[in-house]
């Protein structure tokens, strides 16, 4: 079986490309390449001839000694780890300088194309007649696109995807396979991975004499440039109000967003948070992973939310917060270290217990 290589590189970078992408310091090997050059990225137990790496983490320690690769991106603190065969590049933030210049060697992964590798509409693709579409928009096999839908130059629909009637989508997106978009609108460079759910009814009842009445959703779901969501997230459309998510954010797999939320720019939400209808997310707040936000709280900008908290009150701008109930980071530590020592301690009277066994 031959080697699949997903993303193909853009072309060789010379070292010193490299180093002047990040805005790195270069170290020579002891025995350098009369011209070294670049054409991957590994991690450092993988890394072999033309690779470039990173080292972030002293944990990692013994996997960048034995190390092949071409090229290192690591701190200057961390130089003397580097074994002589390697060029260093020397950066304050290794990983984000991974993140840089990978971008350049393989820009095709910042965004995923048509998986059926066309142009156009396909064929097979059902486009109501009343769709607008800007010239450039890629629709894959099996998609379908609603009456009044607009969607503009540069964004590809992926395979089965369906965009409901009058849902606008920007430039440059990218909508992936089996993703279903009614009653919202979305802007520039926003990626849909496949699988998310966005526009369908929040969960909204009201109790009645016989059971529960369903309230109307009457809003919708915006989401503005340069937001990325997740595989199989969900946001639901508002009930009389928006659900908004703000510029920039990002949202990973499996998150789901009740209706009427409000989250503001530049988020960082991981995997399998739920938000709870009617929360206002401040800019720069990141959720842990499993985290829950009970209904109608308010969390300050700049805040963090450790994985697995449940936040059961409003949390202020700025605050690290983490626990069930979540409580500031501090406390609950200082509480979990209390615990495990009293579980670690022997009960009064244990030792005698044992004895007489």
């Amino acid at each position: 079986m031959s080697v699949a290589a997903f993303f193909h590189l853009s072309r060789p970078y010379a070292v010193a490309e490299i180093a002047e992408i990040t805005a790195a310091s270069i170290r020579d090997a002891a025995e350098p390449a009369p011209q070294p050059v670049i054409t991957g990225v590994a991690p450092l137990e993988a890394g072999h001839h033309g690779d470039l790496c990173f080292f972030a983490s002293p944990r990692y320690a013994d996997a960048l000694a034995s190390c092949r690769a071409t090229a290192c991106l690591l701190r200057p603190r961390d130089a003397d780890l580097l074994p002589r065969r390697i060029i260093g590049l020397l950066v304050e933030d290794p990983q984000r300088a991974m993140t840089l210049a990978a971008s350049k060697l393989f820009p095709e992964a910042l965004r995923p194309g048509s998986l059926f590798r066309a142009r156009g509409v396909s064929p097979s693709a059902v486009v109501h007649p009343e769709a607008r579409l800007e010239p450039g928009v890629t629709v894959d096999p099996g998609a379908v696109i609603g009456p009044g839908a607009e969607i503009g130059a540069g964004t590809v629909i992926g395979p089965q995807a369906v965009i409901g009637p009058e849902v606008r989508i920007g430039r440059d997106c990218s909508i992936g396979a089996q993703v279903s978009v009614i009653c919202a609108l979305i802007g520039d460079r926003v990626i849909i991975h496949p699988g998310a759910r966005l526009g369908q009814d929040g969960f909204g009842y009201a109790r009645g004499d016989k059971g529960w009445l369903k309230t109307p959703q009457l809003g919708r779901v915006i989401i503005q440039d340069d937001v990325e969501i997740g595989a199989n997230t969900a946001i639901d459309r508002g009930a009389t109000r928006d659900t908004i998510v703000g510029e920039g954010s990002k949202i990973d797999n499996l998150v789901q967003i009740a209706h009427n939320v409000v989250i503001g720019r530049f988020c960082a939400i991981v995997a399998q948070t739920g938000i709870a209808g009617s929360c206002e997310i401040g800019d720069y707040v990141v959720l842990g992973g499993q985290s829950a936000i009970g209904g109608h709280l308010k969390i300050g900008e700049g805040a963090a939310i450790a994985a697995k908290s449940g936040v059961m009150r409003d949390v202020p701008a700025g605050a690290r917060y983490g626990g069930a109930p979540a409580r500031h980071l501090k406390r609950f530590l200082r509480g979990e270290a209390l615990l495990d020592q009293m579980a670690r301690r022997d009960r009064p009277g244990k030792a005698a217990e044992q004895k007489r066994d």
